[in-house]
C-alpha cells in the first residue's frame, strides 16, 4: 500500500454567508450542501486523486450518515477494511460557513472518529510507504499509528491540526510535520518545531505558498494565482497530494510544489473533496 491515512470522517454542512453572526445573533444563509469530509477522509481522497493507493482508517456511526460516507469512500476507490462502524456515537458532523472572501469557519462534533483505538490504528499501517495522521481522532492512535510506520520503515507525515490535540511525544516519530501560520505559532514557531524532532517541518502560507525548513536545508514554493472560490479542503488537498508525491520518489520540493497545484486546483471549486482535482490536473497546472 502507497498510503495508509490514520484520521476523521465526517459530514460536512456548509453553508454561505455574508458575515458571521455576533453572540446571540441570528444571520441568513445561502443554500445548505451536504458533502463527505473530515481532515483525515479529504487527505486520503486528495492522496487518490493524486494517484496513490491509499487505505483509510477511522471511524462512522452506524447511521444514515455512516452509510453516505461509506459510500463515498468506496467510490473514491480507499481501502475500506479498517474503518470502524460504532453503534454507539454518530458519525462526525462538521458546520462549516463559508464567507464572501473565501474564507470559512468550522464547528466540528467529534462521535464516532473518537473510538479509533491505539491498536487498530497500527495495526492498519502494516505495508506502508508514507503512513499521514492529523488530530481530529484520539491522540493515542495518531501516536500509535506513527510509531508503528516508523518503526516499519514508513515514512510518517503528521499534519498537526486541530493543536488543541497536539502533544510533543508525538515528533518523535514524525519524519514530516505540517502546519499552517497559526499553528506554527501555537506549537512555537517555525525554529522550535525544526529542533523538537522532526526530520522536516513543512508551514503553509495560503496565497504566498510554502516553507519547508530541516537541518541544513529549507526552501520555498511559491503559490500558484488562482481565483478561489472556496478554500475548506485547499490545505487537506495540499496534505494529500504531498504523500501521494513521497510515495511516488519525488524529493520534498518536488512534492510541496505538487501539493501546492492540488491544493489550488481545489480552492477553485465548492468542497474539500473536488472531482477536478486528479494526477492529470497536477501536471497540466504544473506544466502551464
Amino acid at each position: 500500500m502507497d498510503v495508509v491515512v490514520v484520521g476523521s470522517i465526517n459530514l460536512d454542512l456548509m453553508v454561505g454567508v455574508d458575515r458571521l453572526p455576533a453572540v446571540g445573533e441570528t444571520v441568513l444563509g445561502e443554500a445548505i450542501a451536504r458533502l463527505p469530509g473530515g481532515k483525515g477522509f479529504n487527505q486520503a481522497v486528495a492522496a487518490a486523486r493524486s494517484g496513490a493507493q491509499v487505505r483509510f482508517c477511522g471511524g462512522v456511526g452506524d447511521d444514515g450518515d455512516g452509510a453516505f460516507l461509506r459510500s463515498h469512500l468506496r467510490a473514491a476507490g480507499l481501502d475500506d477494511r479498517m474503518l470502524g462502524v460504532d453503534s454507539s456515537l454518530p458519525t462526525g458532523l462538521a458546520h462549516i460557513t463559508v464567507l464572501p472572501d473565501s474564507g470559512n469557519a468550522i464547528i466540528v462534533s467529534q462521535g464516532a472518529n473518537g473510538s479509533l483505538t491505539a491498536r487498530d490504528a497500527a495495526a492498519a499501517v502494516k505495508g506502508a510507504g508514507v503512513v499521514l495522521a492529523q488530530l481530529e481522532v484520539p491522540a493515542d492512535a495518531v501516536e500509535a499509528a506513527l510509531s508503528a510506520g516508523r518503526a516499519a520503515g514508513a515514512v510518517t507525515v503528521l499534519n498537526a491540526a486541530p493543536t488543541t490535540a497536539f502533544r510533543p511525544s508525538l515528533l518523535a516519530h514524525v519524519d514530516i510535520l505540517v502546519v499552517n501560520e497559526s499553528e506554527a505559532r501555537d506549537l512555537g514557531g517555525l525554529d522550535h518545531l525544526v529542533a523538537a524532532g522532526p526530520r522536516t517541518v513543512v508551514m503553509t502560507l495560503g496565497e504566498k505558498g510554502a516553507v519547508w525548513r530541516s537541518e541544513g536545508d529549507s526552501g520555498q514554493v511559491a503559490a500558484f494565482p488562482i481565483e478561489a472560490v472556496d478554500t475548506t479542503g485547499a490545505g487537506d488537498a495540499f496534505c494529500g497530494a504531498l504523500v501521494a508525491s513521497l510515495a511516488q520518489g519525488h524529493d520534498i520540493a518536488q512534492a510541496l510544489r505538487r501539493a501546492s497545484a492540488a491544493g489550488a486546483i481545489t480552492a477553485q471549486h465548492l468542497g474539500a473533496q473536488v472531482e477536478q482535482l486528479s494526477l492529470e490536473a497536477i501536471e497540466r497546472m504544473l506544466g502551464a
